[in-house]
């Protein structure tokens, strides 16, 4: 097996994983092109076992294996993650970062100086069905083959689009996060269908479905969302009381304050 790997993740975790099987599923790679380190014995076996990907504990070996990297740490542990990289990359390294709040120049600078080519993603974890929504953003030194190569990497686990460095922070609010709010908020839909009489079973199914229908009328129509919303909004209707409701008790205003705590979240992270 070949010492030299097109493509590494620091960090074996969720979000790497969905990574490696979306290239994987792809064709964009072959096992043998990837390698990933992660100090968690589970992680490093799940790579190797299920993914046939090498795994090792050491970051420093998989530095210096690697032509392209993905840090896939927490931002807490980002730190920690570039000073065992450090001395190891060698010069023409592309580094990707997948870290909530932590900016392309920070890693550059811990990484040796601004000539460091690094290009900052948010994805999210739809990535593992193939359905995720990635956003990109170039560092200072990120060329546009760097770009070319890391928009390959995440529209293999669904889409992709390429954003100002200084609007992440809002992208991680609003689809880094956001799957969370759609369970949360389903959650809350299959309450209400049990305190109206449904089993719980059947409130699920019938939630989730709804959920992706909508979803799919969404895409497949290009209508906006309030036009849709329109439409099944008949007059002095179940919809109407129902949204009715929802405007009574806040619930725009609260989610719009929800992804701005997302988003100032981001930021506090990244300083």
């Amino acid at each position: 097996m070949s010492d030299s790997r097109q493509l590494g993740f620091v960090g074996a975790g969720n979000m790497a994983e969905a990574i490696a099987r979306g290239v994987l599923s792809a064709k964009l790679f072959a096992p043998a092109d990837l390698m990933a380190s992660d100090p968690a014995e589970a992680r490093r076996k799940l790579f190797e076992d299920q993914l046939k990907i090498s795994a090792v504990s050491d970051n420093a070996q998989l530095a210096r294996s690697c032509a392209a990297i993905v840090l896939a740490v927490k931002p807490q542990s980002m730190a920690e993650a570039l000073t065992q990289l450090g001395e190891h990359l060698g010069p023409d390294t592309l580094i990707i970062s997948i870290a909530a709040g932590i900016s392309t120049g920070y890693i550059a600078n811990s990484l040796g100086g601004q000539g460091r080519r690094v290009v900052r993603v948010m994805p999210n974890t739809p990535m593992l069905v193939g359905a995720g929504m990635s956003a990109l953003a170039p560092g200072r030194a990120a060329t546009e083959q760097d770009m070319d190569f890391a928009q390959s990497i995440f529209q293999a686990g669904g889409e992709a689009l390429v954003v100002d460095e200084s609007l992440m922070d809002a992208v991680t609010a609003v689809s880094g996060s956001g799957p969370a709010y759609f369970f949360y908020f389903l959650e809350a839909i299959v309450a209400g269908g049990v305190e109206a009489g449904l089993s719980e079973p059947d409130a699920t199914k019938l939630a989730r479905q709804t959920m992706l229908g909508a979803a799919q009328l969404l895409i497949q129509s290009g209508e906006p969302p309030a036009e849709l919303r329109r439409k099944v909004t008949s007059p002095g209707g179940t919809t109407e009381a129902a949204l009715r409701a929802m405007g009574e008790t806040g619930v725009p205003q609260y989610i719009q304050k929800a992804v701005l705590a997302a988003a100032e979240r981001s930021r506090q992270l990244g300083r």
